[in-house]
């Protein structure tokens, strides 16, 4: 099989694979470019630390580079409950890029080729609800490579088009070409593409930063990994600032909207509402006077400084001046300049759950291509579309994960059954079974299954069950010892509660209180247990929908009494089952009444 693409799509697709025993073929403009950070330099953050979690807990690569290579952890809505804690680290790009490489060239069953990619090679199918099925592909030095199955991880680089200002540049990220012929490629594969766009703040050098007017955001004390393998963050942290804009800023951007693409009809197509550029958020909010701006450091030793919340395409002399009136930025060196980025995507409604092509056997699609946002989000999708590339290429059956195993499942979901008309990011508040999606429990959803699949090997199954162990035996303990005659989990239900006098009073709970995962885990299964309780009676009623199977070759068109809206989404989106016929964008209770109908009258009939 082969993967096209070397980002955080095509690099969890490449590793599942091979690690699955696919021979894997990487392709890749350059092999020093793996895993680059195009935008912000950072790993996790809201409904994004989750799918890391996750991508970990199958068996993936994400959580152990972070592990590795991040230079500050935080573990983000500490104030509100659990189920939206969420960790993000910022990276050190250089070093990040550098163990994903490593990682990637040790791997066995893969070759990474230094190559772009022209032209997918596909033969015709006459007995198969697809139209054809993928054959190979065609590089750009004109050399063929025969493949059973391709992922196209393509993110940015499908007819990228960057802007600043007037000035327009072809190219995938900075100084780096677009991929012109593989969207032609696709197109003539029967495949709809549109566009969709998103950008990046410009970057300063940090010997110009006056650090003494910002105000310093620290890491944690005690930083959680993401990884489940991974004990302890032994590496120092460093410090991120805060500043912000003021109205000084504004009205230069609001004097300058004749200049700004985004504005003069130089860019058309639509960017993330959920990261917008600093013109946007000028136009949006008009009577916000500040906007807070991160300056974040792109590596533990690097001279570059993120300056994250002025994201922008205006021309270079506004960039220079709206940066200059900045706090603590009066004097800084701007050294890579803001820009968007318009680019090619397929719209998602033509894969399904497995991430392959509803027309063409053997595609499989991920990251942005899909119309999706963020490494995170690219990488969730590129361990399933590994998975089941190399399970097609082996005749084994493909997985989908549902909405309440992950947030992974949510997002394929989503995309899958309701498209996407911006790029899509990932939110805790996307997912109804949120307080059973934890990003400290993923282990325990998906560990089993990436054991089942083979992608989890036997050193971290070892690691599972013994913490898995260590949990039963902490909840034992718990509801064996008493105190005051009650036994210790009636008290740890209190909110207040958080066992430390008991840890003090009890010998046999120290053990347990330090491995904090393993206490904290308790503490939340506990304190939270009729909440948990009445998700996991919601989750068997939703499994209960989506495990009635709607006939593949149904006819929407010949169902009787089904409105007409009804008909012609469900004919596009082909939903699997009631449950996914239900999320599908404009469908009304009625809708499905209906269908449930037909479907139990087909059922008598046979």
């Amino acid at each position: 099989m082969l993967v096209i693409g070397g980002g955080h799509a095509g690099a969890e697709a490449a590793w599942a694979a091979a690690r699955l025993g696919a021979r894997t073929f990487l392709v890749t403009h350059q092999r020093d470019a793996l895993g680059r950070m195009s935008c912000n330099p950072a790993i996790g953050g809201i409904g994004k630390g989750q799918i890391v979690r996750e991508i970990d807990a199958l068996g993936g690569l994400m959580g152990l580079v972070s592990d590795e290579t991040c230079i500050q952890f935080r573990m983000l809505n500490r104030r509100k409950g659990p189920a939206v804690w969420a960790p993000r680290a910022q990276a050190d790009s250089r070093l990040y890029t550098a163990a994903l490489r490593r990682y990637l060239e040790n791997c066995p069953n893969l070759t990474i080729i230094a190559a772009g990619v022209d032209e997918i090679v596909s033969e015709e199918l006459r007995s198969s609800d697809a139209e054809r099925r993928v054959t190979g592909v065609v590089l750009n030095e004109g050399r063929t490579i025969s493949a059973a199955a391709v992922v196209v991880a393509a993110g940015t680089f499908l007819r990228g088009q960057m802007h600043t200002g007037s000035e327009k540049t072809p190219g995938g990220r900075i100084g780096e070409a677009a991929a012109e012929r593989l969207s032609v490629s696709l197109r003539e594969l029967g495949l709809e593409l549109a566009r969709l766009k998103t950008g990046t703040p410009p970057r300063v050098a940090r010997e110009s930063v006056d650090f003494t007017r910002l105000r310093e955001q620290a890491g944690d004390a005690n930083p959680a990994p993401f990884s489940f393998m991974t004990d302890k963050i032994t590496q120092p942290q460093v410090c991120c600032w805060l500043t912000a804009t003021n109205p000084r800023i504004h009205d230069l951007i609001r004097a300058n909207f004749h200049r700004a693409p985004l504005y003069t009809g130089q860019i058309e197509s639509t960017g993330p509402r959920y990261c917008p550029s600093i013109e946007t958020k000028v136009v949006r909010f008009p009577d916000k006077e500040r906007h807070q701006i991160f300056l974040e450091p792109e590596g533990r030793d690097s001279d570059r400084i993120y300056v994250n919340g002025i994201s922008t395409s205006l021309p270079k002399d506004v960039q220079r001046l709206m940066v200059g009136l900045v706090e603590g930025l009066e004097q800084a060196r701007i050294v890579q300049w803001g820009y968007a980025i318009e680019y090619d995507f397929v719209p998602p409604r033509q894969i399904d759950a497995t991430l392959m092509t509803k027309r063409i056997q053997g595609l499989f699609l991920a990251g942005q291509v899909n119309g999706t946002s963020g490494y995170e989000e690219a990488a969730g999708q590129g361990i399933v579309a590994g998975i089941n590339a190399a399970h097609y290429v082996a005749k084994k059956n493909l997985i989908s994960i549902g909405r309440n195993q992950a947030y992974i499942g949510v997002m394929i979901d989503d995309i899958v059954t309701r498209g996407v008309t911006e790029p899509y990011r990932m939110f805790t508040s996307r997912a109804e079974h949120r307080m059973h999606l934890r990003y400290d429990n993923a282990d325990a959803r998906l560990t089993p299954l990436g054991r089942e699949i083979g992608l989890v090997k036997d050193d971290r199954w070892a690691h599972y069950s013994g913490k898995r162990e260590r949990l039963d035996g902490l909840l034992a303990a718990l509801e064996r010892l008493r105190w005051e005659g009650r036994p210790l989990l009636e008290w740890l239900r209190r909110p207040e509660e958080d066992g430390a006098r008991f840890v003090r009073a009890f010998d046999e709970l120290g053990p347990y209180a330090a491995e904090s995962d393993v206490w904290r885990r308790a503490l939340v299964s506990i304190k939270y247990e009729g909440y948990i309780e009445r998700q996991q009676r919601a989750i068997e009623r939703f499994r209960q929908l989506e495990d009635r199977r709607i006939p593949p070759g149904i006819d929407y068109g010949t169902i009787p009494h089904l409105r007409h809206e009804a008909r012609e989404r469900w004919s596009t989106v082909r939903p699997r089952n009631l449950g996914q016929a239900q999320r599908v964008s404009g469908i009304q209770p009625i809708d499905v009444s209906v269908l449930i109908v037909y479907m139990s009258a087909l059922e008598r009939e046979r």
